[in-house]
């Protein structure tokens, strides 16, 4: 369906205690100048204070003080309105945090003080019984016994009732037993058991975000539950203030499809988002009720348009060479994902196995935990969709057949077949069983266990050690397809269309490995390998006083790929991003384990490299040798996705260069007056003065045409027509509605490969009949079969060399009516 309150485009902007919703407003008349018609916020509701992105959820009844409140909030509203903008709000209904003294949980806080019998009990994911009646909170830094004797754990009283303290957590105590009983004894006597942080993954008794013990799952499938934690974004979307929702995590939810039809009645069916990573040609689910997806699908066609397919072998050679060995991406999965699963996620096995105990008695215990352990390891999507009580859709049994063989690999045969076939039955919800409220549990919980194995095994794991081009180690990403044909690109836009017309598209967020900038120069080593590869073996000739025999040639060629598409970077930045890289890899160091000695040695090769007066140079000969290139790659990739079927997100600071790594380093504060003062000066007709002023030209002139002719993109009969060219290196398709084509985008792609053939020469592309004006050259065409070499070229039609906003690799070309 159409959605009436969908964005033609949005800005998301990071809240924080740095940059307030107050600190919105004063950006306000900015972004409308800017072209987009929506601010997309992140979470507003009040999160743990401080918090730096909201999702720590400890309120829904209260916009986040630290923003500045309901106040701020109505203010910014106000404002948008003022200037024609809409607001979207980002959601969070997977999970909430745990207390802390200056952030209390208010009904996570009932449920501890007085257990099953609170109000609340019914709001979290607790499996009460196995832990006889108590949550387990692993929070401890040594077992309770030696933090007792060390006296850490201290009475003391908080907000006027007595607590438990343990440095920065409290946890309040139950009426009725005597507080003057020993601590040991009175601790015992609680509906929670305080126990080693390490204990966390193996006897957790509830459902978290992911690995994160400090984030306790909701359960939104109540409806009651649902009321009270959006009560308060509903009854302002009801008022008008709110015209959309970014759903975070859906996969986490119990019943995904349930909490979007609750939502869209509560809602009047706004427009909804959800942040669901689709794997391969994965749909998503036709019954969903929303207008799609956050965005990652269109993020890797998009980005693969300009990567070079030639350039795998090669690429796959240096790689080879360096590390003694060829990657195979699909093993390091397979080892990482049996990882995750038997170490990191082993309480949420744990917990599916007491349901198989449960449901399926007749199973051999030691069995059944190899063939789920398989299921997991081996399943290639975030979840399936079986509801129980509902028909399945049919698409669900061939993944969960295929997961079994994929996970247990060599060891498939030896698996016991009736395991194998009585827990994809159990998992689809179907089979004879003993208890089928266990059977239905297990359907749900299995799914949302599948979802923490992708991403903590995946893109926290194995991304971080394939090396091949890490440029395509993306979120949704899948770094075994290098390139995308032009023709396969077009039909996915064109299915886009069809079936998601008013989805997401986004090139960066706050959860993307590496900004799209990053992305766009580290694409260009599929089109220059041979070189590449030279300039890896002296960088590393270069460095070879900063590098000690610790350092582990891997993590050398990961950083060297880092540096090249995020230089200029500061030691820090780059420190700190090294140190996450080698723990998320978790090869020789994690987080739970550091090594400091490997840490050290990668500290100190990074300072080497920033430092030594050789390699900076060498590293900037890089960047000047392929500035054509990247060019094309940062022009070419921002316009398709802000011209493309979808609403396009422009994530905050990527108007202009944006060479941000992996979060924290992505939710930096934007400098929003050196964008007001380059806009400015664009629309004062000033010509582009570097790579950041052309791409803060395409996007404006994008969103402004967008803006200016919404039917053409998100209308109800706007359309997408490819069109014919006879050069492999332009992408070119037009926009329009049932009347015709009206607005006309042409990028160059492959630049390097296109300068080696000496350019476009004559070279033509089928533009409908015009005349069309280009918004970004003001350069005019009459339309017809047009030299590409005059669109996107260095040259004006005329044959004169171009001057000014000519020349660039992109052109936005709108039709010119003359009863404008």
């Amino acid at each position: 369906m159409r959605y009436a309150s969908a964005p033609v485009s949005m800005h998301r902007l990071q809240l924080e205690p740095g940059f307030t919703l107050d600190d919105a407003v004063a950006q306000v008349d900015h972004l409308a100048a800017l072209g987009v018609t929506h601010l997309y916020l992140s979470p507003v509701l009040q999160a743990t204070t401080g918090s730096k992105h909201g999702y720590d959820v400890i309120d829904h009844g209260r916009i986040a003080e630290g923003l500045g409140g309901g106040p701020a909030f109505d203010r910014l509203v106000s404002a948008a309105r003022a200037a024609g903008l809409g607001v979207v709000v980002d959601v969070v209904p997977n999970h909430m945090t745990t207390p802390t003294p200056l952030s209390l949980n208010r009904p996570l806080w009932s449920v501890l003080r007085e257990g099953r019998q609170s109000a609340y009990a019914s709001w979290f994911d607790v499996d009460w019984d196995a832990q006889g009646g108590r949550i387990l909170m692993p929070v401890l830094g040594a077992p309770l016994d030696e933090v007792l004797a060390a006296g850490e754990i201290t009475l003391a009283e908080h907000a006027g009732e007595p607590v438990v303290r343990y440095y920065d957590h409290v946890f309040p105590l139950a009426v009725g037993p005597d507080h003057g009983m020993p601590l040991g004894e009175l601790l015992e006597a609680q509906h929670y058991r305080l126990a080693s942080w390490t204990t966390g993954d193996s006897e957790l008794n509830y459902r978290r975000f992911f690995d994160v013990t400090s984030l306790i799952a909701v359960r939104v499938e109540d409806p009651a539950v649902f009321d009270a934690t959006h009560a308060l974004l509903v009854g302002r979307i009801r008022a008008g203030e709110i015209d959309g929702l970014r759903i975070d995590h859906p996969d986490g939810l119990a019943d995904p499809e349930g909490y979007l039809e609750r939502l869209a009645e509560a809602t009047g069916d706004t427009w909804v988002v959800v942040e669901k990573i689709l794997e391969g040609d994965e749909p998503l689910p036709h019954t969903w009720r929303s207008a799609g997806t956050t965005g990652y699908d269109a993020l890797l066609r998009i980005g693969a348009l300009f990567v070079d397919p030639a350039g795998a072998a090669p690429l796959d050679d240096l790689s080879a060479e360096l590390l003694g060995e060829r990657q195979d991406l699909d093993a390091i999965v397979t080892e990482s994902k049996r990882w995750v699963v038997q170490v990191m996620l082993a309480t949420e096995v744990n917990r599916l196995m007491r349901l198989v105990a449960r449901a399926r008695p007749d199973l051999d215990r030691a069995a059944a935990r190899e063939v789920l352990e398989a299921m997991l390891v081996g399943m290639d999507r975030y979840r399936v969709y079986v509801r129980p009580g509902h028909p399945r859709l049919g698409t669900e049994t061939e993944p969960l057949e295929v997961a079994a063989h994929e996970g247990a690999g060599a060891r498939y045969e030896a698996l016991d077949r009736a395991c194998v076939e009585g827990l994809v039955d159990l998992a689809l919800g179907k089979g004879d069983v003993a208890d089928s409220e266990a059977r239905d549990e297990f359907v749900v919980r299995f799914q949302q266990t599948c979802g923490p194995a992708m991403a903590k095994a995946v893109e926290d794991t194995a991304f971080y050690r394939y090396v091949r081009l890490v440029g395509l180690n993306e979120v949704g990403g899948d770094p075994r397809r290098v390139g995308l044909a032009t023709q396969d690109f077009h039909r996915f836009a064109g299915d886009l269309l069809g079936a998601w017309p008013q989805s997401m598209t986004t090139l960066s967020t706050h959860d993307t490995k590496r900004a799209e900038d990053v992305r766009a120069r580290l694409f260009v080593l599929a089109e220059r390998p041979e070189a590449w590869a030279g300039w890896v073996r002296t960088a590393r000739d270069l460095a070879a006083p900063v590098r000690t025999a610790e350092l582990d040639v891997l993590t050398e060629y990961f950083l060297w790929q880092t540096v090249v598409g995020a230089w200029p970077i500061s030691e820090e930045r780059l420190q700190g991003y090294a140190l996450k890289a080698i723990r998320e890899s978790k090869l020789y160091t994690r987080w739970t384990e550091p090594n400091e000695a490997y840490e050290d040695a990668v500290a100190q090769f990074v300072s080497g490299v920033v430092s030594t007066p050789d390699v900076v140079a060498h590293i900037e000969s890089w960047l000047e040798s392929t500035r054509v290139e990247t060019r094309a790659n940062v022009l070419g990739q921002k316009l398709v996705q802000l011209t493309m079927p979808g609403v396009p997100d422009v994530y905050q600071g990527t108007d202009l260069i944006d060479l941000s790594l992996v979060d924290p380093d992505n939710r930096r504060l934007v400098d929003y007056a050196e964008r007001r003062a380059r806009l400015a000066r664009l629309d004062g007709g000033a010509a582009p003065a570097d790579l950041s002023d052309e791409k803060l030209l395409v996007t404006t002139a994008a969103l402004r045409t967008r803006r200016e002719r919404p039917q053409c993109f998100t209308g109800e009969d706007a359309t997408y027509v490819p069109l014919a060219a006879t050069s492999e290196h332009v992408v070119a398709y037009g926009r329009g509605t049932s009347e015709g084509v009206d607005v006309v985008t042409v990028v160059t792609r492959l630049a390097g490969r296109l300068a080696d053939a000496g350019g476009f020469g004559d070279a033509t592309v089928e533009l409908p009949q015009g005349p069309w004006c280009d918004v970004v050259s003001a350069r005019t065409f009459a339309g017809g079969p047009t030299r590409i070499a005059d669109v996107v070229g260095a040259r004006d039609p005329d044959g004169q060399a171009a001057k000014g906003r000519g020349g660039l690799p992109v052109a936005l070309l709108v039709r010119v009516r003359h009863d404008a």
